[in-house]
C-alpha cells in the first residue's frame, strides 16, 4: 500500500473513531430483562426485571451479550431503509442527506442481523455507496464544499469529498498550467 494510502486510510480511521466514540457515548433505552445491580467508576446500576432506563449504548451492548437488557432502538432498521430509498430516488445530480454518523449506525447495525440480512442489506448498501460516490466525485470536482452539500455529506464522505476537490484542483492545475 502507498503512503498516500496509508495516509488516507490513517484520516479517516480517526474520523470514524470520533464519531464511533460519540455514538456509543449516545442513550438509548432499555428494558432489564432480569434484576441487576452493577456498579462501574461513576456509573450505578440498581434495576429490577421490567424497569425501564437510557443508558450509553457501550453499556447496552455489554448487558445485552450477558442477555440482561432489551435494547430498545428498533428505529434503526427504518434509518436506513429510508436512507436507500431517498438516495434511490434522488436526481443524478443530486445527493439525499445522511446524518454525520450514518456509516457508523450502519455498521452496528449490520453487526446485529444474520448472515442472510446481512447480505441482503449489503447488496443495497453496495448501490447505495457507489451512487454516492459518483455524485460526491462530481460535485467535488465541480465545486468547493458548499453548507447546503456538507450537511447532507456523512463525517466520511465530506472528507472524501475535500480530497477529491483539493485533488481535481491540484490535477487541473498541472495539466493546465496554471
Amino acid at each position: 500500500m502507498s503512503s498516500a494510502a496509508v495516509l488516507t486510510q490513517s484520516v479517516y480511521e480517526s474520523l470514524r473513531n470520533r464519531y464511533l466514540i460519540e455514538y456509543l457515548l449516545e442513550e438509548i433505552r432499555v428494558t432489564f430483562k432480569a434484576d441487576v445491580k452493577v456498579s462501574i467508576n461513576d456509573i450505578n446500576i440498581d434495576a429490577k426485571e421490567g424497569d425501564i432506563l437510557q443508558l450509553p449504548r457501550w453499556l447496552t451492548k455489554v448487558l445485552s451479550k450477558k442477555n440482561l437488557i432489551e435494547i430498545e432502538d428498533y428505529e434503526i432498521s427504518s434509518y436506513v431503509s429510508k436512507a436507500l430509498n431517498r438516495e434511490r430516488i434522488s436526481k443524478p445530480h443530486d445527493i439525499s442527506g445522511v446524518d454525520a454518523d450514518f456509516y457508523i449506525r450502519v455498521n452496528d447495525f449490520l453487526e446485529s442481523l444474520n448472515e442472510k440480512e446481512r447480505e441482503t442489506l449489503m447488496v443495497s448498501l453496495n448501490s447505495f455507496v457507489i451512487s454516492r460516490l459518483g455524485k460526491i466525485v462530481k460535485l467535488a470536482a465541480a465545486s468547493s464544499l458548499s453548507a447546503e452539500t456538507e450537511s447532507k455529506l456523512s463525517a466520511e464522505e465530506r472528507q472524501l469529498y475535500n480530497f477529491v476537490h483539493t485533488s481535481s484542483l491540484a490535477f487541473k492545475e498541472l495539466v493546465l498550467h496554471k
